[in-house]
């Protein structure tokens, strides 16, 4: 049997560039499609309580790379992902060892970042993995994707910004995560990419993410959904695509934002593989004998 997802209602093309699928089911993946979403990027972070060693965050990455993909391709959508230890937990001793074996995940061919890596209460510990996996990123020729903390963000944008500088990492292959109207503007002058997750009550909505752009243009800007295990939406960038369209920008300007901004930018890992064939198109297939079926043939 084949998956049924929605058919598609929209001739739009959406890259999702910051989504966390792990946190979703299969109906959001034919919502996803037929909102227009081919492509998306699922960065590794924190699954809301403590691991307790390094070995569930390689049980984790390894899902990243195998089963997600697979659950994305039955519906018709490329998967990508970023590898890191994240900002929360490189607080936590039993887990600073993952940066000792992230080398050989960063090699995979379906990672296209190192990513989160930031700050998130900026701590000492914080301050010496950021400075790690962005060597990381260096050493592998990869971007980064840098998540900026949720609170005091504007001295924790400035902390990020010196590290970077510190790091030589070109800013071309950085991209500065969860801005908001205060940070955007010196994320902006850094030369780094601009990241907006767009959520139903916090960080950003469709309507202030169309004020940020008619100020600071539609260039190095990524929009994504983030969509994890809280209150979130993987619809949201579509919903930013149409408050676009109804302040006045065209569709060659929604489709630099959702498309081609983000394939321009993780296209610097070498590794972004965005053709899979739409739902209708393929038979079931299997991932180490399971499917995502549920139920009789």
């Amino acid at each position: 049997m084949k998956p049924q997802p929605q058919p598609p209602k929209t001739s739009r093309r959406i890259f999702d560039p910051h989504i966390h699928m792990t946190s979703r089911t299969t109906d959001d993946y034919a919502a996803m499609y037929a909102a227009g979403v081919r492509a998306l990027v699922e960065p590794s972070f924190w699954l809301g309580q403590p691991r307790t060693s390094p070995a569930t965050f390689f049980d984790y990455f390894d899902s990243l790379l195998g089963w997600e993909p697979y659950r994305a391709a039955q519906y018709g959508i490329a998967h990508h992902c970023t590898l890191a230890l994240n900002p929360k937990e490189a607080n936590d001793p039993r887990c600073t060892p993952v940066l000792d074996e992230l080398p050989r995940y960063l090699l995979k061919d379906g990672v296209v970042a190192v990513g989160e890596v930031g700050y998130d209460s900026m701590t000492p510990a914080e301050d010496t993995a950021l400075a790690a996996q962005l060597q990381l990123a260096l050493d592998h020729e990869l971007p980064a994707l840098v998540h900026t903390p949720h609170r005091d963000k504007a001295a924790g944008l400035a902390r990020t910004l010196d590290v970077l500088r510190e790091s030589g990492l070109p800013p071309e292959r950085v991209v500065l995560d969860h801005l908001n109207e205060t940070t955007v503007g010196a994320a902006a002058d850094s030369g780094c990419w601009l990241g907006f997750s767009i959520y139903p009550d916090t960080k950003m909505d469709p309507d202030r993410m169309v004020r940020i752009l008619r100020v600071h243009g539609t260039e190095r800007v990524l929009v994504n959904s983030a969509a994890d295990w809280g209150h979130s939406d993987p619809l949201k960038t579509g919903h930013v695509a149409d408050a676009m369209l109804a302040a006045g920008f065209d569709e060659d300007d929604v489709d630099q934002v959702l498309w081609r901004n983000p394939v321009a930018f993780y296209g610097q890992s070498g590794r972004l593989a965005l053709d899979v064939a739409p739902p209708g198109e393929r038979e079931q297939q299997l991932f180490q004998g399971n499917s995502i079926l549920r139920g009789g043939e």
